[in-house]
């Protein structure tokens, strides 16, 4: 480590900083995201995942199913 480095981290009051970064991470009340996290993320799976059912359900989307069997090619005529 550089001597100058060294002496600038030697000089500052570590028990202060020490404190003052246990007291910022240290939540005092339950916020958001605490009380209502896991309720909020599984009403959003549960709309999606429903409103992707009734999409791929009801709506009449062809899926590219095999087309063996219900296509058959045209005559082939030289010219």
């Amino acid at each position: 480590m550089f001597p100058l480095v060294k002496n600038a981290l030697s000089s500052l009051p570590t028990q202060s900083i020490q404190q003052t970064t246990r007291q910022i991470h240290q939540k005092r009340t339950p916020d958001f995201h605490d009380k209502y996290g896991n309720a909020a993320l599984a009403s959003g799976v549960t709309f999606c995942v429903a409103t992707w059912t009734y999409t791929a359900t009801q709506i009449g989307i062809e899926w590219n199913l095999s087309p063996v069997g219900r296509v058959t090619p045209k005559a082939w005529r030289a010219q």
